[in-house]
């Protein structure tokens, strides 16, 4: 597990019952988990330990040699570093699977890696939050996603035997732009300060939620993408079914408010410590693409900034955006 935070602890944790695995991340959380090993929540599973002992743990990329899979879990802007850190120490055999948030980290590890490493696309479709110096949290739920590849075969094995749903799929693509969709919420979740069930439930973020997704249907469209359908709604109808007022979106969108207490987005947790967050990667991708089709995505932009203005500001004391304020700065920014 190469960038071994939140995602890469936990995928890491739950696999070292199955598999030999070496966690790689900051030295300070490291050493952590040397001394006291991994506890995961939540997920559906009961309270899980995982001792030290049946985990590798290292701050240097040169633990990745002999992995027969390298899963890269690091920030998207960190993700070309990350290439040229573990490049040297792969095996000719390795697999390097990207389990990162937005659309182009794999493009980007196959680029900067030795020629004719394999890079396969993953997907991880729940959070993770830390609540602890070596304690992890799952607050939402879903399946793993992977290129359906021979390469894959033997992960998905071991994810499955670790109590993971894993299912390979033919339209990677797709999916991580399906995914996007989806974490267009981190912003306005990091914004709220609110835990994840509690913002989604209030209308006035959630059309917040909608005006992005709008703009981000539109760049698709332009772009010619048919993003995968993940869920039981078609992603056309989302922004439709966010801008339901509470009581009917509670009735019809049940499973969206299936999210434990404690879930927050891992860009509420990058704000909180003081990290930057991959906004650039989620609402800038869509800005981007917008504009590649002569179209303007404003309140993605707008997004853009006001999470730029809260990384500034400094480790938790970002501002904290009332849902009528948000939605009405943001259709502001749109000129409605």
């Amino acid at each position: 597990m190469f960038g071994a935070g939140s995602v890469g602890c936990h995928l890491g944790g739950l696999l070292a019952a199955v598999c030999e695995v070496t966690l790689i991340g900051r030295p300070q959380a490291m050493e952590a988990v040397r001394e006291r090993g991994l506890r995961l929540t939540g997920g559906g599973r009961a309270d899980t330990r995982i001792a030290p002992a049946l985990l590798r743990a290292s701050s240097e990329p040169s633990a990745v040699a002999g992995a027969d899979y390298v899963l890269v879990t690091v920030k998207s802007g960190a993700t070309r570093e990350a290439a040229a850190a573990i490049g040297p120490h792969l095996g000719t055999d390795a697999v390097v699977v990207s389990f990162q948030n937005g659309l182009r980290n794999p493009e980007v590890l196959r680029a900067a890696l030795p020629p004719g490493a394999v890079v396969l696309t993953g997907m991880v479709p729940y959070n993770v939050v830390r609540t602890g110096s070596a304690a992890f949290h799952q607050g939402t739920a879903g399946a793993l996603m992977v290129d359906d590849t021979p390469d894959a075969g033997a992960l998905v094995a071991a994810l499955r035997r670790a109590g993971l749903e894993a299912q390979p799929r033919a339209d990677m693509g797709p999916v991580q732009y399906a995914k996007l969709l989806m974490n267009l919420n981190n912003a306005v979740n990091a914004l709220s300060g609110l835990p994840l069930r509690d913002q989604l439930g209030a209308r006035a973020y959630r059309r917040c939620l909608a005006l992005c997704q709008e703009e981000a249907l539109a760049a698709f469209r332009a772009a010619g993408v048919v993003p995968a359908r993940l869920g039981p709604v078609p992603v056309s109808l989302t922004p439709r079914l966010l801008r339901l007022p509470d009581a009917v979106f509670r009735r019809v969108a049940a499973a969206s408010l299936r999210v434990d207490g404690r879930a927050r987005s891992s860009m509420w947790e990058d704000l909180e410590r003081g990290r930057p967050t991959e906004v650039g990667s989620l609402q800038g991708e869509v800005v981007a693409l917008a504009a590649r089709h002569g179209l303007a995505a404003p309140v993605n932009a707008r997004l853009v900034e006001l999470v730029r203005e809260a990384e500034a500001a400094g480790a938790g004391r970002a501002r904290r955006w009332p849902g009528a304020e948000l939605y009405a700065e943001l259709r502001g920014a749109a000129g409605r």
